[in-house]
């Protein structure tokens, strides 16, 4: 058909169409913009005939960016603004509806301008609110979940539909930020959202049951994972601070935000071991509060963790009923002395500690070149004059840090409580809990003359969380920002270093690269790679708005500031030898144009790999990084090339690929898996900290892959399963595992080291913590709790065990039963020994234990590896020796 045969008055929509298909399908755009501006000027009814054509048009093609109807309905438009002006205002009202009615049906396309321009052109909005609502329903019907979303905020109906009718599908389907939208400035909706995640929150709440209620939907690979009550419970908080929801109406998620803090607390202080019974007592009480459930939780922890008279102490503190007791507690209670009844704090004052703490304490930790008399408290206006006086030094040099109340994911604001200003010599100390001091207008003054100053240089690590912190305390400065000027971030200046030891040392081990076998991790690991010897963080954690502060809680508040003048005059002094440039202020702007080229290079980036981002693989390659890389580039191991040992990769899982990570862990691979609230981002950090190569799925890829370049992140199928993953992942790699690397690393915390512990040694230990009970326990109950147990590796057990070392021993390192306290049963490394999941009745049968030294996991030989190596098979290495010892005692 040709242009002229369009000049016909009152031409058919339909001809009109064809045409438009014609030249659409020719992808003659310019044609068809021609065509359509002749063909609209020809119809005798433009706006039914618009509708017309728009129904005819097929929906979105394969390669095109929009549909058929959209360029209709723009070149609509312009013709409009060009040519004579219509409305629906001209039409009688029965046919103005009737032609709403049916735009309302092709309101489907989530193209905006598709959307906006067709509801102006029809005056949607001015259509019923029933009708609108019904045709909502529809496509919800059809499973358009987002559509429908989509547009009902577009229509303002937000208050005419079911809110969880419209939102659970989202939700289910990992779209929370519309379900979000769609609520946002409806006060009573915004309510019902954070009301509901909440109720999700519940210990007693079950998905399916929700999933029930939408057989047809499609979810997203994921869901289960964002139905979780942690990541739930992240979600109902961030929304409760974002539309300013009361606590009260949100206690499932308050709970257990308490009850997680609670346990935190617990381990740090009873398993880690880094944190002052002191503390702990100031935080736990202000965690566990009045909350009888989770006062009854903190007796069992304790009982757990810690010991019966700890608990029995506690227990007694608030009153809680015999019938909430954990066995034990109650007997232990009743036979406590009165002078032990009571919690003991062992508080000291600041006049009985001493300033220079012991020998050993100096020895072992950083210590600030100060006396006691050149730490000073600002809390008046004249001490902060004087503070001023030193401070305000042109061209000084200034180490700047804050202290705040820990709140432990409880819902509070983190204000800060202490503010560290270190210049030579001297350390002021700004006591923002003083009376009366924080809202003197000089004090605010004076903090934003000092971060305005380009002139004096001021240094911290990790600034970001202080500024927050900053803001929060003082709201005028959330409305008018810090001027910031003159910072140094060591926290960069350290990414910079560890990067360069990553390029300098490939073959070093692991802990030579990053330090990680060290408990010593951010400003103090900075402090000892450089000074020499870490900081002491037992106060870090401190009740900070507590008043006097103890003479420890000053020392350290002291050193935390003025170690960053010894880091910054070190660092300084000899460049070159931490691999840094001569001005180390350079370093965060050059890093901020590197990332800025990055990010455009991994948008430019193919999907297959170019010669120049496998080449920039080896910036950040682990061990044996020349086979590696070309294996990440997409080539294939040939025959001649030796394969690798699990040992030699060292990957980073996606929180997506934690069961890959296990698998991968079970054959002996170096497995870092992200946790389910991590953000992908700490997979790219951790690639390029740790030589590591991140194993990912699905939209992260792109994303991860343009922070650490092609050649270290490695793409798979979420559809398949972890054990075809696992495969495939050392097939990619040319990983050969051997029978000998099957749990050779804990499958709970990756850690490669071990303790044996025989028979005899192992009933010892649990009859001192009180797990073994007499021998009137019924054969049923000991049969019971052996099939109840869930941390061993080893499922079925087996009676021929002998007590040759495992297989693993030669690829694992083995530690010494004198490292044990006895007393407590922990590890040098502060994590105590499982013992409560040992059913007793295995020590009828096991001659001997192995206890990982890392987490405390007790494991035991069973049938348990026969099935790993039937999984595996197709990628192990076994040998006739192999053979032989399998089939021995695992038969």
């Amino acid at each position: 058909m040709s242009l002229t045969s369009l000049e016909e008055k009152g031409l058919d929509p339909l001809q009109l169409s064809e045409k438009f298909f014609e030249l659409w399908h020719q992808n003659n755009l310019q044609m068809l913009h021609l065509a359509a501006i002749q063909g609209f000027s020809k119809l005798s009814e433009p706006l039914e005939a618009l509708l017309t054509i728009l129904e005819s048009c097929p929906g979105k093609q394969k390669g095109r960016s929009h549909t058929l109807g959209y360029h209709i309905l723009m070149e609509f438009q312009t013709w409009m603004k060009e040519g004579p002006q219509m409305s629906l205002s001209s039409l009688a009202e029965d046919k103005a509806v009737e032609l709403q009615r049916r735009a309302l049906g092709l309101l489907t396309d989530t193209q905006p301008n598709f959307v906006d321009t067709l509801m102006n052109i029809y005056q949607i909005k001015t259509l019923d609110p029933s009708i609108q609502c019904m045709h909502i329903y529809k496509l919800q019907a059809l499973n358009c979940y987002k559509e429908a979303v989509t547009l009902s905020i577009k229509l303002g109906l937000q208050t005419e539909l079911n809110m969880e009718k419209m939102l659970i599908p989202l939700i289910l389907q990992d779209k929370l930020p519309l379900a979000e939208s769609f609520v946002k400035g409806h006060r009573q909706l915004e309510k019902q959202l954070v009301m509901l995640l909440d109720s999700w929150c519940h210990p007693d709440f079950n998905v399916e049951e929700i999933r029930k209620k939408s057989p047809c939907l499609s979810l997203a690979k994921h869901y289960v994972t964002q139905i979780q009550p942690k990541m739930l419970t992240k979600h109902v908080v961030r929304l409760m601070e974002k539309f300013k929801i009361d606590q009260s109406f949100c206690p499932n998620a308050l709970h257990k935000r308490r009850l997680d803090s609670l346990r935190y607390l617990v381990y740090k202080t009873f398993g880690d071991k880094t944190m002052t019974e002191e503390n702990w007592t100031d935080h736990v009480q202000y965690v566990v509060a009045d909350d009888l459930e989770l006062q009854v939780h903190l007796v069992e922890l304790l009982v757990k963790y810690s010991s019966l008279r700890k608990a029995s102490q506690w227990s007694l503190r608030y009153n809680l009923p015999k019938d909430r007791l954990s066995q034990g507690v109650w007997e232990m209670q009743q036979s406590l002395p009165p002078d032990l009844q009571q919690i003991c704090l062992n508080d000291l004052t600041t006049q009985e500690e001493e300033w220079i703490p012991s020998q050993s304490h100096c020895q072992k930790f950083y210590q600030a070149p100060l006396t006691k008399d050149k730490v000073h408290f600002v809390d008046t206006l004249e001490t902060l004059q004087r503070c001023q006086s030193f401070v305000l030094k042109e061209s000084g040099v200034v180490g700047v840090d804050m202290e705040w109340q820990p709140t432990f994911g409880c819902i509070a604001a983190q204000n800060v409580a202490l503010i560290q200003l270190a210049v030579l010599d001297q350390v002021f100390l700004l006591d923002l809990c003083a009376k009366g001091f924080c809202h003197q207008p000089d004090l605010v003054g004076f903090i934003r003359a000092l971060f305005s100053e380009r002139n004096i240089l001021k240094l911290g690590y990790g600034m970001t969380g202080d500024l927050k912190c900053l803001s929060a305390t003082w709201p005028e400065l959330s409305e008018e920002p810090l001027k910031m000027e003159g910072m140094l971030d060591l926290l960069k200046v350290h990414q910079e270093i560890q990067r360069g030891k990553v390029n300098q040392v490939q073959n070093a081990p692991r802990e030579v690269l990053v330090g990680e076998d060290s408990s010593e991790k951010g400003l103090s690991l900075l402090v000892q790679q450089v000074l020499g010897k870490p900081l002491d963080k037992t106060e870090q954690m401190s009740n900070w708005e507590k008043r006097p502060l103890r003479i420890s809680q000053i020392r350290y508040a002291a050193a935390d500031a003025y170690c960053l003048l010894d880091v910054y005059s070190a660092l300084s002094s000899n460049p070159a030898s931490f691999g840094l440039p001569a001005d180390l202020r350079s370093i965060t702007s050059g890093q901020s144009e590197k990332s800025k080229d990055k990010e455009k290079k991994g948008k430019k980036a193919a999907q297959n790999p170019s010669k120049e981002e496998c080449q920039g693989a080896q910036r950040v390659s682990p061990p044996h990084s020349d086979k590696l890389k070309g294996l990440l580039c997409g080539e294939q191991p040939s025959e001649d090339t030796p394969p690798l040992t699990p040992q030699q990769l060292r990957v980073v899982c996606d929180n997506m690929l934690q069961g890959l990570g296990r698998y991968l862990r079970c054959l002996g691979v170096d497995v870092v898996m992200l946790e389910n609230t991590d953000d992908h981002r700490v997979a790219a950090k951790l690639a390029q900290d740790e030589g590591r190569v991140i194993l990912t799925c699905g939209q992260p890829f792109q994303t991860l892959r343009s922070q650490v370049g092609e050649g270290r992140c490695l793409a798979l199928d979420c559809s398949e399963k972890a054990r075809d993953q696992a495969i495939r992942v050392l097939r990619h790699f040319n990983v050969q595992p051997t029978p000998s690397d099957i749990f050779s690393r804990c499958q709970a915390c990756n850690s490669d080291e071990y303790v044996s512990i025989p028979r005899a040694d192992m009933e010892t230990m649990l009859k001192e913590k009180g797990f073994l009970q007499d021998h009137s326990t019924s054969d049923y109950m000991l049969e019971k709790s052996c099939q109840q147990e869930e941390l061993r590796p080893d499922d079925t057990l087996t009676p021929s065990v002998t007590l040759e070392p495992p297989r693993y021993a030669a690829q694992c390192r083995w530690a010494s039963l004198s490292g044990l306290d006895r007393d407590t049963m922990t590890f040098p490394g502060g994590s105590p020994i499982q013992l409560h999941t040992v059913p007793p009745a295995l020590l009828q049968r096991i001659p001997l234990f192995y206890v990982c030294t890392r987490c405390g996991k007790v494991f035991w030989e069973g049938s348990h590896f026969g099935r790993v190596l039937s999984l595996f098979q197709e990628v192990l290495h076994i040998t006739e020796k192999d053979h032989i010892s399998v089939a021995g005692p695992f038969n």
